[in-house]
C-alpha cells in the first residue's frame, strides 16, 4: 500500500492481532451472525489488516456491515442455495449473505472440486461486500493451488472511456500462486485508478489524492492533486485514468469482470438493475498441470530474479505483488496492528454501549 494511505506514526495505535479479533467477533455475533461464522469472517478483515491490505479491514469495513446488518440489508443466518452444479462448477444464491460470511466457504468449495478434477470455479450472487479479493485467492495457494477471485459490486462508482456519468463499481481481481521459499505471488487491484475505500483512508489520515484518480461530477478527469473529495462529490477513473494513458484497458477488465460475476452467475447486469453484485471463485490444482514441486521451485526461480533486478535512481529495491504484504503480515504478528487512533475509539464506543469486552489499548 502506498505510504500516503498510512496511518501517521502520531495516530497509530498498535493493537495485539487476538485482541482485535476477539472484539471484531464480538460485534459480528451482536449483529446476529453464528460464533463460526463470525470467526471466519473477521479472519477476512483481520488478515488484510495483517498484510498491509488496510482499506478492505476493519477500519472500513466493519462498522460499514454493522450498519448494514442492523438495516436488515444484510442476512446474518444466511442459508446457502446451489442453483446449479457440475463436477468443476457451482452456482450459490448466497441468501443475502455478507461477502466475508459466503466467501471463505465459496473459495473452499472450488479447491475441493480442484483437488478431484484439476480445476473448479464457483459463482455466487445475491451477496454483500467481499472485503477485497486477495484472501480467497491466498487460500488456494495456501493449500498448493493457484487461486483466483474476482467481485463485482457497487456499481454506478466508475465513469467509462468518454462517458459523463458512472456505470460499473471498482470490480476487483485477484491471483495468488504458491512458492517453496519466496513469499507467494499475490495479486489483488481494483480496476479503477484507486479502491474507493483508499479514498476514505486519505480522508481520514489528511492525505491528497493524485492527478487523473477520480472525475467530478461532470465525468471530467480531475489531472491535479487534491484533498479527497467527500463521498458523493466525485466518481472513479479505470485503471489508466484518461484515455490516452489506457483507461481502456481498466475498463475491459471492469467489463469481463462484470459479465462473468453478474451474468455467468444469472444474477443480471448489476449497472442495469442495482443489485449488489456476485462473485466468482476459482481454483487450479497444479498437480493436474505440472509436477507441484518443480512449480515452486520454478516459482522461487522467477520471483528471486526479480527482486534482484537493480532498483532504478531514487528507489532501495524492486519488488512484486505479495512481498511486502508478507512482510507486513510477518512484522505486524510480532508489534501489533497499526490502527487509526479514531478507528480505535469507535471500537471502544460501540462495544461499551454494546456490552462487549473490548481490551485494545
Amino acid at each position: 500500500m502506498l505510504e500516503r494511505f498510512k496511518v501517521p506514526e502520531k495516530d497509530r495505535v498498535y493493537v495485539p492481532v487476538e485482541r482485535i479479533r476477539a472484539a471484531t467477533e464480538g460485534i459480528l455475533r451482536h449483529s446476529g451472525v453464528s460464533v463460526k461464522d463470525a470467526a471466519s469472517s473477521a479472519d477476512v478483515l483481520i488478515k488484510n489488516d495483517l498484510r498491509g491490505v488496510e482499506s478492505h479491514g476493519v477500519s472500513n469495513g466493519l462498522r460499514r456491515y454493522v450498519a448494514e446488518y442492523g438495516a436488515k440489508s444484510l442476512n446474518p443466518t444466511p442459508e446457502f442455495k446451489i442453483i446449479r452444479e457440475s463436477k468443476t462448477t457451482m452456482t450459490v444464491d448466497a441468501d443475502g449473505a455478507l461477502g466475508i460470511h459466503v466467501g471463505p466457504w465459496a473459495m473452499q468449495q472450488a479447491i475441493d472440486k480442484a483437488k478431484e478434477f484439476g480445476m473448479a470455479a464457483v459463482a455466487v450472487k445475491n451477496s454483500g461486500h467481499l472485503a477485497g479479493c486477495g484472501y480467497y485467492a491466498m487460500m488456494a495457494a495456501e493449500q498448493g493451488m493457484i487461486g483466483h477471485c474476482m467481485t463485482a459490486g457497487g456499481s454506478h462508482q466508475t465513469v467509462p472511456p468518454f462517458g459523463s456519468k458512472p456505470v460499473m463499481g471498482t470490480n476487483p481481481i485477484a491471483w495468488a500462486a504458491p512458492a517453496r521459499n519466496m513469499p507467494p505471488f499475490l495479486f489483488d487491484v481494483a480496476t479503477t485508478q484507486v479502491a474507493n475505500n483508499k479514498i476514505g483512508l486519505a480522508r481520514r489520515i489528511g492525505a491528497n489524492i493524485e492527478p487523473g484518480w477520480v472525475t467530478d461530477l461532470d465525468g471530467e478527469p480531475i489531472l491535479e492533486e487534491i484533498a479527497p473529495p467527500d463521498t458523493g462529490d466525485y466518481y472513479l477513473l479505470h485503471i489508466g485514468g484518461t484515455r490516452e494513458n489506457g483507461s481502456h484497458k481498466g475498463f475491459g477488465l471492469a467489463l469481463m469482470n462484470e459479465i462473468i460475476c453478474n451474468e455467468l452467475s444469472g444474477y443480471g447486469p448489476g449497472p442495469v438493475h442495482g443489485t449488489p453484485g456476485g462473485h466468482f471463485f476459482q481454483a487450479y490444482d497444479i498437480e493436474a498441470f505440472t509436477d507441484t514441486e518443480k512449480f515452486k521451485d520454478d516459482m522461487d526461480d522467477l520471483l528471486q530474479y526479480i527482486v534482484d533486478v537493480p532498483p532504478a535512481k531514487g528507489f532501495e529495491r524492486v519488488l512484486y505483488a505479495g512481498l511486502m504484504e508478507d512482510e507486513d503480515e510477518k512484522k505486524r504478528l510480532k508489534e501489533g496492528i497499526p490502527y487509526h487512533r479514531e478507528v480505535v475509539e469507535w471500537f471502544e464506543s460501540y462495544c461499551a454501549e454494546a456490552g462487549i469486552e473490548c481490551s485494545l489499548r
